[in-house]
């Protein structure tokens, strides 16, 4: 599949939990997208920076191998984006604009979340080109399927 053919995606904090630290069942058809090829995630700086503190949380009982193994694994199957802007929306969040920035930078064409705050923007988001879906939701999104 070539990279015009290929859906990019930011994903937020809590869906690459999901995905590299509870390998949680709603995401495995997302994770084996990715893994293949089939999208094009993509991380800011700004969302890179708070996954790695998330991760070091004690909650999460990681130690600094096991840190380190979740943040390659992360960064080794997905793209940096080199210059980030404001978005043209404006997360009720604050601590979750860094997300949709990054996508609308981007140019991406979903943003997944759990987050309440970013869901609410995604009619708006939709209009400026941008889908916001949680990632069940986007499983129905055909592209991701394959």
């Amino acid at each position: 599949m070539s990279e015009a053919c290929t859906p990019s995606l930011v994903l937020d904090t809590n869906v690459l939990l999901d995905l590299w630290l509870f390998d949680d069942p709603s995401v495995r058809t997302l994770r084996a997208a990715i893994e293949a090829g089939r999208v094009r995630p993509l991380r800011s700086a700004d969302c890179d920076a708070e996954f790695q503190e998330v991760i070091c949380r004690e909650q999460f009982g990681l130690d600094e191998a096991a840190r380190a193994r979740t943040l390659a694994r992360w960064i080794g199957c997905s793209e940096a984006i080199a210059d980030v802007a404001p978005a043209p929306l404006t997360c009720a969040d604050p601590d979750d604009q860094k997300f949709l920035d990054a996508a609308f930078s981007a140019g991406a064409d979903l943003l997944l979340t759990h987050d309440r705050a970013l869901l609410k923007l995604a009619r708006r988001a939709e209009a400026a080109g941008l889908r916001i879906r949680s990632p069940t939701a986007a499983m129905t999104y055909d592209r991701l399927r394959r």
